[in-house]
């Protein structure tokens, strides 16, 4: 689970030659001119947002048009100054850390700017004062694998300090932050078990769904042994999870990847505190084919891009090699 993420890199360019910039900008990146909302929700972690001004203006504040470029800053302060750019003053905008809070969030808010020293507004009022030795901590429920937009962050907190002194702190704090606001988590065991001893394969699938979703911390994994019936003893894979979700959600979710259509690939079984959660508890389904089927479009709804092509391709070998 990813609770803490960097934004993008936010560079200020002033110069007497705005359009001229804009333009050498464009051919050396390959990009356009987008809206600012799009390049803060269109960026990842250690990208950089370039913005072109007037050489008078000397806030940091936004303008409504932005450069999002696949780069982290130091490659795009170098490609600028290589280029020759007819720069005449470089701003650098406060750094942006946003940490996940999926509950109470405003006591979130708080509870950071208590701890930081620092003031609670809208992320656009904080990109507007912040300057270049502060730290934004920008506060969302949204996991943190997907973009993060400026509608998706409810609040942050500016800290008027150096972002490394910060940072720093704040590693070692979260987790507490984290338990003050979400006390009562859920210890789930997960335990797969495939017929087949696809297990490479099988657990590749599990991991993918548990880290892209941020269902929670991985608190432990390893072997065991299950036994089905009387004097039968099988092994399985066992996986202790940390989370703040429901666990019948966590149960309802694994079970899109139980099955390919109609072959099952594994048998995936949550407990708490050592009860099993059964199938028949998750909702009103004809059988468990109806059940899996709507996990799936559950799944295919949340998980991003990337991780349902790689789904795909480990699903199509094991359905192979299911017929072998």
């Amino acid at each position: 689970m990813r609770v803490l993420r960097f934004g993008p890199s936010i560079i200020f360019l002033r110069t007497p030659h705005v359009d001229a910039v804009k333009e050498v900008l464009a051919q050396i990146f390959n990009v356009k001119e987008i809206p600012t909302d799009d390049a803060i929700k269109g960026s990842n972690e250690f990208e950089t947002i370039v913005f072109v001004t007037d050489e008078w203006e000397k806030e940091t504040i936004p303008p409504k048009t932005a450069f999002l470029l696949r780069n982290h800053a130091l490659a795009v302060l170098g490609s600028i100054i290589n280029a020759g750019m007819p720069v005449e003053r470089v701003h650098i905008e406060s750094t942006l850390i946003f940490i996940r809070v999926p509950e109470r969030v405003e006591e979130g808010l708080k509870l950071i700017a208590e701890k930081y020293g620092g003031e609670v507004m809208g992320l656009r009022d904080a990109l507007d004062e912040g300057e270049v030795g502060d730290t934004i901590i920008g506060v969302t429920r949204k996991k943190l694998s997907s973009p993060i937009g400026p509608e998706d962050v409810e609040g942050a907190v500016l800290v008027r300090r150096d972002f490394l002194s910060v940072y720093r702190e704040l590693l070692l704090d979260l987790p507490m932050i984290l338990f003050k606001l979400l006390p009562e988590w859920n210890e789930v065991t997960i335990k797969l078990y495939d017929t087949e001893k696809h297990y490479e394969e099988n657990i590749e699938r599990l991991l993918l769904v548990i880290e892209d979703l941020d269902l929670g911390f991985v608190v432990g994994e390893g072997w065991d042994w299950d036994y089905p019936r009387p004097f039968m003893r099988v092994p399985v894979y066992k996986l202790k999870l940390l989370t703040w979700e429901d666990p019948v959600r966590v149960k309802f979710l694994l079970k899109g990847i139980e099955y390919h259509g109609y072959k099952r690939l594994c048998d995936i079984d949550v407990f708490v505190e050592g009860k099993k959660i059964h199938w028949t508890a998750l909702g009103k389904y004809d059988s468990k084919f109806e059940l899996a089927q709507k996990a799936r479009e559950e799944l295919e709804k949340n998980l991003s891009g990337d991780v349902l092509k790689r789904l795909g391709e480990l699903e199509e070998r094991l359905a192979a090699e299911s017929k072998e």
